[in-house]
């Protein structure tokens, strides 16, 4: 396992640039709780970013208008997209090419948002499909919301209207996932100790509860080719799940301390998870094994004192779209962007009171969300992959560890595409 060295002063690391900033309004007498930002979302084809500003509502802009107005605000960097007048929009096609604008009140805290589309082709499980309300189309976008009652509402990203609302968590929906392969399947995780999956393109029922864990779950994350689940939760849990066989993969063990987030690098190789207990781990998801630790605690804390309030909880993990950065946000109020093969941050950025963060859809932009509702940006390291990446992730994509292992090629090779060797 990779690990901070001792000797790298994090006040030497590189500045991340920033890019903007998106500012919730608040009043004088405006009372604080309430306004936590625990979510950001990029839509999967980048026209639209969603983020929760607190007191139940969800703001929705268009992606490329944002980078229009950090463009034009560069001097200032910021931006408030938000006391504007909002666009009234029809449903017609026409309006789906122009993306507009939209604020959405939720009814409850929002604590979990997801983007999804559809591919038609991609049929439902369900039998009876004759007899839905609902045919999503390929041009299909769709926002789900996790609330603090336990329902999640599923919205029509370009028309703000209200679709469907799921009713059986008893508990927060912390985290709200959809299979990346647009068959429409939803993954929830709550404070009720369970998953959900639900299948919009069966009108949003509820087809499988998955239970394992003992404490709240506060994330889960699908696997690129959406044959895999990972979930995260109190009581130091990680799990891997079988979505075709709604099973039990593998529990992993390592952390000291409750994990909040995890994803999955784009070709499906990696895992990265985020604990309170000042760590990232990389992991080889196929053969339970951990690959890199990334420490923002030094020298690294032991468990006794790692699974306690030791000042530097990671919040939020994200992989870019090159396989190579990934990005945390700890309590120490800094942001910090690492590449796969470095024991330590190549940029680091400052960030009071953050709490979310994720990667534009190419990859380009980090967004985090922080307690008061705003959401700041920084662009992403600037890095070319080598051909060796490339090539190793294009492989990855379509072979698990076990079966590079069983390649007639060099044992460095393996090494090499099992990221045991970069």
């Amino acid at each position: 396992m990779a690990s901070f060295p001792d000797f790298v002063n994090e006040n030497e690391i590189a500045k991340s640039q920033a890019t903007g900033e998106l500012i919730t309004p608040t009043s004088p007498f405006e009372q604080k709780y309430g306004r936590e930002n625990w979510t950001v979302a990029f839509a999967p084809d980048g026209s639209y970013f969603a983020w929760s500003q607190g007191h139940r509502t969800v703001k929705l802009v268009p992606w490329s208008r944002c980078l229009k107005n950090f463009a034009a605000c560069s001097t200032k960097n910021s931006v408030n997209l938000v006391n504007g007048k909002l666009c009234r929009q029809n449903s017609d096609v026409s309006q789906k090419n122009k993306p507009l604008e939209h604020t959405i009140d939720c009814g409850d805290i929002v604590w979990s948002l997801a983007f999804g589309s559809s591919v038609p082709e991609k049929q439902s499980r369900c039998v009876n499909i004759e007899w839905h309300r609902f045919k999503f189309g390929q041009d299909q976008l769709l926002l789900a919301t996790g609330l603090s009652n336990g329902r999640i509402k599923i919205w029509d990203v370009y028309t703000g209207k209200l679709l469907l609302n799921l009713m059986d968590h008893t508990e927060v929906v912390r985290d709200l996932t959809f299979a990346p392969d647009g068959s429409l399947i939803l993954v929830s995780a709550s404070r009720d100790k369970t998953l959900r999956v639900w299948d919009l393109k069966d009108d949003g029922n509820m087809t499988k509860v998955l239970r394992g864990h003992q404490n709240w779950v506060y994330c889960c994350a699908f696997s690129p080719d959406s044959s895999i689940l990972c979930s995260v939760g109190a009581g130091k849990s990680v799990f891997l799940w079988d979505m075709d066989k709604y099973t039990m993969i593998r529990k992993l063990d390592g952390h000291y301390n409750d994990v909040v987030a995890c994803e999955f690098s784009p070709d499906g190789a990696l895992l990265a998870t985020a604990s309170y207990d000042t760590r990232v781990y990389i992991w080889d998801p196929h053969i339970g094994s951990i690959l890199f630790e990334f420490g923002h605690l030094f020298p690294p804390p032991t468990p006794i004192f790692a699974g306690g309030d030791n000042g530097h909880w990671v919040k939020s993990v994200s992989f870019s779209h090159d396989g190579v950065h990934i990005a945390s946000l700890a309590d120490d109020s800094l942001v910090r962007f690492w590449r796969i093969g470095k024991s330590y941050p190549v940029e680091v950025a400052p960030l009071n009171k953050g709490l979310c963060c994720a990667f534009s859809t190419d990859g380009s932009v980090l967004a985090a969300g922080t307690q008061d509702g705003n959401v700041h940006f920084w662009s992403t390291p600037k890095y070319v992959s080598s051909l060796q990446h490339l090539c190793r992730m294009a492989i990855r994509r379509v072979m698990t560890t076990n079966e590079v292992k069983k390649l007639p090629i060099p044992h460095k090779i393996i090494e090499f595409l099992s990221y045991q060797m970069i």
